[in-house]
């Protein structure tokens, strides 16, 4: 009887609780605004309470309020927080469907495999300067005949350049950094050259077809790596074994006879765990936008995906085997004359199309993810990668085309006066028959060559994290890498020649090459020279990366302060064949660098929405092997005076506003790069002057550069269906300090000058200190026909450093400024039609980029001038299924 008693008590307790507190319901709906389904498991929280719920299966939820009138506030990983009024009446409220939309800014939801390698922005509490790019964007105005880095170039701070230069040839710059000198990570496995850092785009030409998302961090980001990120880093999160049953077939079309197909199907997850993906294109176009700047490529994507229990495993595979013709800077004279479109590289041979600078390359990447949750607080994720990488570039060998005179005084060298194209047909059908014994030997006789470069690159990386549920939470984890690189050259073309007398690696006297080799990525993957057909140089590079990082965070409601700690080993090791035996090559000495990276900071959420934050940190960065190992005469030969570690400097300070639909955020950085090394080739001397040397490397071994400034930018949604963004950055990049520099005859590495440089207060050139932008989007019909536009304006654009004029301002006491480009503003449309095909979707697209036509120089360096693109385009339709 008693029991029943306290039972009738308790279910009264709770009757007049519930009508105290409880003043009635609402209820409704939270969907996809791209794709329209529904969303579970979104969260719905009354503003200003901790009354919530989360959506069913369908994306339907219902709340109990204790309030007549208010705000729900609704969200959902990937998509941007709405803000949804309600007012009861009789004691109940449908608010209707909400309809929430992708958020650019947040990458979580995409990352499936790999969570704790991928370091995301708001992986971590404290704040860093980031923009990201959702797939949505990226698949609507980075796929086809575009550069992958040009998604990015909406971003503040960010500077994409060289897109004439040919397919995969552009250039990005962060806060003024060169790419060597911002970090690229797919998937958290690190992507930049171990030799160089430098990024070859071409190789990565079907990332735009598997990206789920790109996180550009400016500055510090928030990467626990030892990796070389004095601009910043950039994180590209790849598609993984899809979830879901599904496909796509994909036809586009582009400018200049541009074309390409993919197809893409994903098998979905069964009952038992398993999944697979995989994406096939191909594509090939006459010209990127300048002449002779033909290009063919295919990108592969194979995936293959396991659940089991707490483990999640992930295999794939991807690459993009390519060929594409090249484009040069060249004087404003020959732009002149012959028009902004002119490539000086290439001409008709009998007839037949022949480029004189072909890139080609084929590089298969293999990686493994394993991901475990070992409980609530702790988890351990892992990869294993491999790359395999084959091809080269093509140029002239012996007697250049630029020394052979077919009679024309024109230009210096075979070119037709009429054109300014190479005049093949007088090389080989009357200069090289003209050779004695028709077989180049020395300066006599011009054939065309390829310098390969093939390698081997294996690595891991792995992460374990703890949190402790109490607002600490830290990780450690290590970063392995393993490399091997073959340098040599091998003749692709003999132009009518019967060989070339090749006596390097110990052969003897007289010893004549024949055999040649198709430039094309799939052959260049096993047809390769061997050994005794070989000329020029043969070296080889081992290099081995030892790391270990560390990160730990507090944080609670308020305030948030982390710090992160990376050291690293790194040994260099290189093999010269050519220069002295094949079968007894000499082995240059192991040479071992150690580098670190220090990181911390804090940030304060003074309100709802308001958050302040301060980072600081500290590099000490290793040389790149090229710069350990400068010579070719003897590539085992160590740089005297030798290169030590690169030290950075930096810190960021930046406020960030997330209220309702709008986000923005102010930046202000100041980077401190010292005891850089920089080296790059050119002319020594004028043309006239008899010690005139065409072919020099001047280096510098301790340039110091200094770069702040400010970042403005903001998004804003007042309704589903409108995006207005906008940024303004702008810079102050000098550098700083004097250096010395070697000047070095590339045809016999021998030192032919030396002098000191005053580098205080020139400006860094190659990209522009003053940028600001606006793009927005608009939904002319809901879920069906979407217009978007961007502006971007570059200012303050500098060409690149003369040395030689540099050290003359230096003896008469001046600050020497390289030359000022022309400020330039682009605009790009784009506009998006979804249909239903049958049961089916339907999308067709269509992008115009540099919408009127503009004439501008992009990039000056110590050769010419690069133009940009004119006016281009690509039209796609997309099936999917």
């Amino acid at each position: 009887m008693k029991t029943i008693y306290n039972w009738i008590l308790t279910a009264v307790i709770a009757l007049i609780t519930t009508t105290a507190f409880s003043q009635g319901t609402i209820s409704g709906k939270v969907v996809d605004g791209s794709q329209g389904g529904p969303l579970p498991g979104a969260n719905v929280m009354v503003k200003g309470s901790t009354s919530g719920t989360s959506t069913d299966f369908d994306g339907n939820f219902t709340l109990n309020v204790s309030e007549n009138s208010g705000t729900v506030t609704v969200s959902y990983i990937g998509f941007v927080a709405k803000q949804v009024p309600f007012t009861l009446s009789n004691g109940s409220a449908n608010i209707g469907t909400i309809t929430l939309q992708a958020d650019a800014e947040e990458l979580e939801g995409v990352v499936v495999v790999g969570s704790g390698l991928i370091d995301l922005a708001r992986d971590r509490q404290t704040p860093i300067a980031v923009a990201s790019v959702s797939v949505e964007e990226i698949q609507t105005k980075a796929v086809g005949n575009v550069e992958f880095p040009e998604i990015l170039k909406n971003t503040p701070s960010v500077y994409v350049s060289n897109q004439s230069g040919g397919f995969g040839d552009s250039q990005m710059f962060v806060r003024g950094f060169d790419q060597t000198n911002v970090a690229f990570l797919l998937n958290g496995q690190p992507i930049n050259g171990m030799e160089d850092g430098k990024m070859y785009w071409s190789n990565w030409a079907g990332m735009s077809d598997i990206a789920n998302g790109v996180q550009v961090q400016r500055g510090l980001g928030s990467s626990k790596l030892a990796i070389s990120s004095v601009g910043g880093t950039v994180n590209i999160v790849t598609k993984t074994t899809d979830m879901e049953e599904g496909g796509f077939a994909r036809f586009i079309v582009g400018n200049d006879s541009y074309f390409k197909t993919t197809a893409s199907y994903n098998t979905g997850l069964s009952d038992s765990g398993w999944g697979f993906s995989f994406l096939v294109d191909y594509w090939q176009a006459h010209s990127k936008y300048a002449y002779g700047t033909k290009g063919q490529g295919q990108n592969y994507f194979f995936s293959v995906g396991k659940k089991a229990g707490n483990h999640n495993f992930n295999f794939l595979i991807t690459g993009a085997p390519q060929w594409h013709d090249q484009n040069y800077s060249k004087s404003q004279d020959l732009y002149d004359r012959y028009g902004i479109k002119y490539n000086n590289n290439y001409g008709f041979n009998n007839g037949e199309y022949l480029s004189l600078r072909r890139n080609y390359y084929h590089k298969p990447v293999l990686n493994l993810n394993w991901d475990w949750d070992i409980n609530e607080k702790s988890n351990f994720s892992t990869v294993v990668y491999a790359s395999f990488g084959r091809g080269g570039g093509t140029g002239d060998y012996g007697n250049g085309v630029s020394y052979v005179d077919n009679g024309d005084d024109t230009f210096r060298g075979a070119y037709l006066a009429n054109n300014g194209q190479i005049d093949w047909d007088y090389i080989t059908n009357v200069y090289n028959p003209s050779v004695a014994g028709n077989v180049s030997d020395g300066y006599n006789g011009t054939i065309l060559r390829a310098s390969v470069n093939n390698h081997a690159w294996y690595g891991t990386v792995m992460n374990y994290e703890y949190d402790t549920l109490r607002n600490l939470k830290f990780n450690v984890g290590a970063d392995f890498r393993f490399y091997k690189g073959d340098h040599f050259r091998q003749i692709t073309d003999l132009l009518g020649l019967d060989g070339r007398v090749e006596a390097i690696g110990g052969r003897p006297d007289g010893y004549v090459v024949t055999e040649t080799y198709n430039p094309d990525p799939w052959a260049a993957l096993f047809n390769y020279a061997d050994e005794d057909q070989r000329i020029d140089y043969d070296y080889s590079e081992n290099m081995n990366y030892q790391g270990a990082f560390g990160q730990v965070e507090w944080a609670n409601d308020e305030f948030s302060a982390y710090f992160q700690g990376a050291i690293s080993n790194q040994s260099y090791k290189r093999e010269d064949r050519g220069n002295f035996d094949f079968d007894n090559p000499k082995e240059s000495e192991t040479v071992k660098r150690t580098g670190y990276n220090l990181k911390g900071g804090a940030a304060w959420k003074f309100a709802e929405g308001h958050t302040v934050y301060f980072n600081s940190g500290n590099y000490s960065r290793q040389p790149f092997l090229d710069n350990i190992f400068p010579s070719y005469d003897d590539n085992t030969m160590l740089a005297d005076p030798k290169v030590d570690n690169e030290e950075i400097l930096g810190f960021e300070a930046g406020y960030r506003i997330q209220k309702g639909n709008f986000v923005g955020s102010i930046n202000g950085y100041y980077t401190k790069w010292d005891n850089r090394f920089l080296s790059f080739t050119g002319d020594l001397g004028e043309t006239t002057d008899p010690d005139y040397l065409a072919n020099v490397l001047y280096r510098f071994t301790n340039v110091g550069q200094l770069h702040k400034g400010i970042e403005i930018d903001g998004k804003y949604r007042p309704t589903a269906g409108f995006m207005l963004r906008g940024y303004f950055t702008i810079g102050d990049w000098q550098y700083d300090g004097s250096s010395p520099v070697n000047v070095i005859n590339n045809d016999d590495n021998t030192n032919v000058d030396s002098f000191d440089v005053d580098l205080t207060g020139t400006k860094v050139g190659q990209a522009p200190q003053t940028t600001f932008g606006l793009g927005t989007s608009y939904g002319i019909i809901m879920d069906k026909l979407t217009i978007d536009a961007d502006w971007n304006h570059y200012a303050n654009l500098y060409g690149f450093v003369d040395v030689e004029d540099v050290a003359q301002s230096s003896l008469e006491g001046e600050t020497y400024q390289p030359e000022k480009l022309d400020a330039y503003s682009l605009i790009d449309l784009g506009a998006t039609y979804n249909f239903n095909f049958g049961s089916n979707n339907m999308t067709i697209r269509g992008n115009v980029y540099n919408l009127f036509d503009k004439e501008y120089i992009s990039q000056k360096d110590n050769y010419g001038y690069f133009y940009g693109n004119g006016l281009t385009w690509n039209l796609a339709v997309r099936y999917n299924f």
